[in-house]
């Protein structure tokens, strides 16, 4: 097995931690942070867990304006046995590099971006929150550092972790949630940056956030940016139908965020052999299978909120309260198994929770 140096200087003061019943989602960080850097010619080198402090860039750093930069979003959890888990490491660090590639940026060495990973929530292991409902959120980025005001790949990068004790994504936790579509604004096109966890889209989304907010709505689902008829995903998850007894899910076309969580919905779905596709989904269809009592459940995924089910669809000046605004079945399910093979309560058939040892 290879051994990776990495370089460690311990913080001399340690930080106040916040009570559990008190976190707020990725508001809060940890003592210590993981740093690499890239320099072309050298490559990835100088890999070290430091203290968390600010990063010094040049103003005329690349990623201030052009916004080359990727990252990816994954937990850790303490089980009763006080183990520590991370769900699915490897397909996070497998779809970072997914990200690199489509903004041309130097692929990262997976395993030992995992080993770092796990010798940094070594170092900061009394930070990760116990009580239900909470976790230790992780934040891999990479940023591009060269200062050149040119429309260029950089040549010089810096590849961060961060640690984040976390609460609930959304307040409502489990409770259903109310979701705008989005008939004006576009997240992607095939083509575009759509399949990359990538800052820019996130950027582009919050117009269309910020006025479903003032209309008390949590999130929007986004549509096709070319028929605008066709469902994509919400906005920081992936989303699901029950429609007459089958789950299903808008397909991977070119612009949707391939989801961990996503993904392992649909193995679990499998698993249980319940009627799960992936295929094309438009909102007249959503609409149609709601007139005729069909559309059963819906749900959302993503590692932040891991299931938020949504109790009500907002389309056309028109609401499409779901299952009567409770969480359904399968929902609760997925959450109930997922959140348990998670935190370790649960049998883990598929050896998706790898340990920090």
């Amino acid at each position: 097995m290879t051994t990776y140096s990495i370089d460690v200087t311990l913080s001399q003061t340690k930080k106040e931690k916040p009570q559990s019943d008190q976190l707020q989602f990725g508001k809060v960080f940890t003592d210590h942070m993981f740093i690499m850097d890239y320099t072309e010619g050298q490559g990835w080198h100088d890999a070290r867990i430091v203290p968390y402090q600010p990063i010094t860039l040049d103003p005329a750093s690349m990623i201030f304006h052009y916004g080359q930069s990727v990252f990816e979003g994954l937990k850790a959890y303490v089980t009763k046995k006080e183990q520590v888990l991370l769900f699915r490491p490897d397909e996070n660090f497998k779809r970072l590099n997914k990200s690199n590639d489509r903004l041309c940026i130097p692929h990262v060495d997976e395993n030992l971006a995992l080993e770092a990973l796990k010798q940094l929530i070594k170092i900061d292991r009394e930070w990760i929150p116990t009580a239900e409902g909470t976790s230790l959120y992780i934040r891999p980025f990479v940023i591009a550092t060269e200062p050149y005001l040119g429309v260029a790949p950089s040549d010089r990068y810096q590849f961060i972790i961060i640690l984040s004790p976390v609460g609930s994504y959304y307040k409502e936790g489990i409770a259903p949630v109310k979701i705008a579509v989005e008939s004006e604004f576009v997240r992607a096109v095939a083509g575009g940056t759509g399949t990359a966890k990538t800052g820019g889209n996130y950027a582009s989304s919050l117009k269309a956030q910020q006025l479903s907010d003032s209309k008390g709505y949590s999130q929007v689902l986004w549509l096709d940016g070319v028929e605008r008829k066709y469902i994509e995903e919400v906005g920081s998850m992936n989303i699901f139908f029950k429609i007459d007894g089958e789950v299903v899910t808008p397909s991977v076309n070119g612009s949707i965020l391939e989801g961990i969580t996503r993904k392992s919905i649909i193995e679990l779905l499998k698993h249980w052999d319940m009627p799960v596709t992936e295929r094309r989904i438009s909102m007249e269809e959503i609409k149609q299978a709601y007139s005729e009592g069909k559309l059963e459940e819906a749900f959302g995924t993503g590692t932040a909120a891991v299931i938020s089910p949504i109790g009500e669809l907002f389309w056309n000046n028109e609401k499409m309260v779901i299952n009567d605004g409770n969480t359904g079945e399968v929902s609760q399910k997925l959450y109930d198994t997922l959140t348990g093979i998670q935190n370790g309560t649960v049998e883990d058939p598929f050896g998706w929770a790898v340990e920090v040892e």
